[in-house]
């Protein structure tokens, strides 16, 4: 059942839930469009012009087609209640506490993805928009005393494994979408906000960052990657980074 839908792999603790609901809704539209084509074809063939030359105005008078559409309903709620509102609801109600997880700034532009790490301190430092240019795309101010261990990459981001990561998405020019297929998440990148989403990895490997939403001529191209590893290989990252920082 896993591969019905030719999901790409799953790599996070709650895409389970995920695939199970897109199973759900699409097993719901397999039947419906089965039951409305039989329909269809059961009118074509029960109207057909040689058993009725005369056109008929008074219509079905069977009750088939309200009780059918009941049935519809039905089916919608149940999805609706039983799967996607809680699947919902755990989301929101289990968010991390950001002291017991890995917190990432996600900066999207025209047409790369902007990843800030706080550094060691846990701290980001400030961003000014006047120092933003090639070298420094964020406009990260290196005085300020919280950023002096900030860490920032484009277009690749590193998290451990098995640990909660909170991800702050905004965006610098137009609206974009934080994609990743893998871990079943996806958050617009709206200018001027920073929209919070949260996820625990659970399997180490190499993954792609997409957008999802049209953001331009090179859309196409706005792509990164995700390298998920473990504690030990990523501190030794965040170390390695950071003594980069003092050169």
């Amino acid at each position: 059942m896993e591969n019905f839908l030719g999901l790409p792999p799953r790599a996070s603790v709650h895409g389970i839930v995920i695939d199970k609901l897109i199973t759900e809704i699409h097993w719901t539209m397999i039947i419906l469009f089965i039951g409305w084509s039989l329909y269809y074809v059961y009118a074509l063939y029960r109207f057909r012009q040689s058993k009725n030359p005369t056109a008929n105005y008074t219509g079905i008078k069977s009750n088939f087609v309200i009780y059918l559409a009941g049935i519809i309903i039905v089916e919608e709620m149940i999805v609706l209640f039983g799967s996607s509102l809680p699947a919902w609801a755990d989301r929101t109600d289990n968010f991390p506490q950001e002291k017991d997880a890995v917190v990432i700034n996600v900066v999207a532009e025209q047409f790369a993805w902007n990843i800030h790490y706080p550094g060691k301190d846990g701290k980001f430092g400030k961003r000014d928009i006047a120092l933003v240019d090639s070298d420094n795309p964020l406009g990260l101010d290196r005085t300020d005393p919280d950023a002096i261990d900030d860490i920032t990459t484009i277009n690749q981001l590193n998290l451990p494994v098995n640990k909660p990561v909170i991800i702050y998405v905004t965006s610098k020019d137009v609206i974009h979408s934080f994609k990743l297929p893998v871990m079943r998440i996806t958050q617009d990148a709206i200018p001027g906000l920073k929209t919070p989403v949260w996820f625990t990895p659970n399997v180490i490997g190499e993954y792609e960052i997409a957008c999802a939403q049209l953001c331009g001529l090179g859309h196409y191209r706005m792509r990164g990657y995700m390298s998920i590893m473990s504690m030990e290989d990523f501190n030794q990252w965040l170390t390695d980074e950071e003594a980069n920082l003092s050169l």
